[in-house]
């Protein structure tokens, strides 16, 4: 593969984990997940590829820059994730209560 492709590829990565951190921020999560597999295809797709392409040092740093990216915009969607799990959970928590309460003293 060419370095020109090498770059393309972490481009298009960076691209769809931008997508997902914006899906992520607007709680988009059917979509985030439907990007977050379309993601992990294109890794899956240039891991032996990108490890048999050599780069010079210029088109190495630009490689390393796209990846300090794409991490950046995987940790907030991370974290964003983790948030909106916590309020599922809570929610999940508080209609098991109210469906215990209603088995206890039989309100319908």
């Amino acid at each position: 593969m060419s370095s020109t492709q090498a770059i393309a590829n972490y481009e298009l990565l960076l691209s769809l984990t931008a997508q997902m951190r914006e899906a992520a921020i607007n709680g988009e999560w059917e979509q985030l997940v439907v990007l977050e597999q379309q993601c992990r295809l294109h890794v899956a797709a240039m891991k032996s590829i990108d490890a048999s392409t050599t780069l010079d040092e210029p088109t190495r740093q630009l490689k390393v820059s796209l990846i300090k990216k794409i991490l950046d915009y995987d940790a907030d969607i991370r974290n964003r994730t983790v948030v909106w799990m916590g309020q599922m959970q809570r929610i999940m928590q508080s209609n098991r209560q109210e469906q215990r309460l209603h088995e206890a003293y039989g309100i319908v």
